[in-house]
């Protein structure tokens, strides 16, 4: 169960990691936080994948999904401005007359 739980940190780390590459443009949260992210969603995939009783391809790519999901997911939520501020990347609407 613990060489599971590890490859699962490894994948999560590996997913969280391209899933900062492949995103185009400024990416509203820091590496550490999109690694931690893929780690999460991949472990937290990979558990319920073997709570449901799958294989270990099945949950592999069940986690795989999970951690990409999650990876989006705080991606996308931190874009749209929770938070708020300047410094999420938003921008102040000019007026035009």
């Amino acid at each position: 169960m613990l060489t599971t739980i590890l490859w699962f940190i490894v994948v999560g780390a590996v997913i969280g990691a391209l899933a900062r590459l492949l995103l185009p443009g400024r990416n509203p949260i820091g590496i550490p936080l999109t690694i931690l992210a893929g780690i999460v969603g991949a472990i937290v995939g990979g558990v319920v994948a073997n709570a449901l009783g799958a294989g270990a391809i099945i949950a592999f790519i069940f986690s795989v999904l999970v951690a990409a999901l999650g990876v989006a997911v705080l991606t996308s939520a931190n874009t749209r401005g929770i938070g708020g501020g300047r410094r999420h990347g938003l921008r102040a609407r000019r007026r035009t007359f």
